[in-house]
């Protein structure tokens, strides 16, 4: 008998992956760590050899070499470990998103390898942001210092863009795509911005005679909700340096958030760039690169 998803293959411009793991419940701390085999399921890439080891952590849609310049740009100060997130990129797919299990399996890929000697400064941005402080929050041994990019430990946010960018894509009917610029012509019919598309673009991928779109997008479509919640943290707090930074044309950081971020997180500092929206790193690379070297090269305190 076929694999469930091979019926679906043609329709879906997608192939059948390995998936990993059930949904873990309960808050951060009544939860047991995962013991999954990371390393099979995380995806990396290094950037640099020298200096102190940052951890990148993408968002939704993303892979981890959308840091590749951020990481260039660090060096020789610092080295880094681009990390695509399960159900993007190279890495394997789950039969649910879970922030838990997410940050479990990242945990895990870090203890074998790049955080094997010592804790990483960890960078993550929206649901990678998320990532980073379950991470933090669960594994506070792996982590020094954290650096949450336009995101905050809560629910909401702008989610109905992000539904919307989804359904745009899963319009998009595979089998009949021949070039990529077709599928680019026909996304446009929905996203006007080139560079949205340009983003969201990344993912699809030959295969074979046609193409399929790399990153798992009916269960980010179904599992979107959860994507835009935050679990519960239970007693947890993590004490290291934070720094919170912020788009000042973004709606994901507000006023409110503060008491329950400084709650989580004692010593959080807010910095908002000027001219940025939700994509602070893209969109205000070099003020991004510049608060990320002053914060992580910074003394002990």
């Amino acid at each position: 008998m076929p694999p469930p998803c091979a019926a679906d293959r043609a329709r879906r411009g997608s192939r059948c992956r390995r998936r990993i793991g059930p949904r873990q419940r309960g808050d951060l701390g009544s939860v047991p760590v995962s013991t999954a085999s990371a390393p099979e399921t995380v995806s990396t890439t290094s950037v640099g050899d020298t200096g102190a080891p940052v951890v990148f952590l993408h968002g939704l849609f993303g892979q981890g070499r959308n840091f590749t310049q951020v990481a260039k740009a660090l060096q020789p100060q610092f080295r880094a470990l681009l990390v695509d997130l399960p159900n993007h990129g190279r890495s394997a797919w789950t039969d649910r998103f879970d922030y838990v299990q997410t940050a479990d399996l990242v945990a895990a890929h870090l203890r074998t390898g790049f955080a094997a000697d010592g804790p990483v400064h960890v960078v993550g941005h929206s649901m990678g942001g998320k990532v980073a402080m379950v991470l933090a929050l669960r594994h506070p041994d792996l982590v020094d210092r954290l650096v949450v990019a336009d995101i905050a430990p809560a629910s909401g946010g702008s989610l109905g863009e992000f539904a919307h960018l989804l359904d745009s894509l899963a319009a998009i009917d595979l089998t009949t795509v021949t070039r990529r610029g077709e599928a680019d012509e026909r996304l446009a019919e929905r996203v006007a911005d080139a560079r949205v598309r340009g983003f969201l673009l990344q993912n699809l991928r030959a295969d074979g005679d046609g193409f399929r779109w790399q990153a798992n997008l009916d269960l980010l479509r179904r599992d979107l909700p959860t994507i835009g919640g935050f679990p519960d943290p239970g007693d947890a707090t993590f004490d290291h340096p934070v720094l919170w930074v912020a788009g000042d044309r973004s709606d994901y950081v507000r006023p409110e958030h503060g008491p329950v971020m400084r709650g989580l997180f004692p010593r959080t500092t807010l910095v908002t760039l000027k001219g940025a929206g939700h994509w602070v790193h893209s969109e205000q690379p070099e003020a991004f690169v510049s608060a990320l070297r002053t914060f992580l090269g910074a003394p002990d305190r």
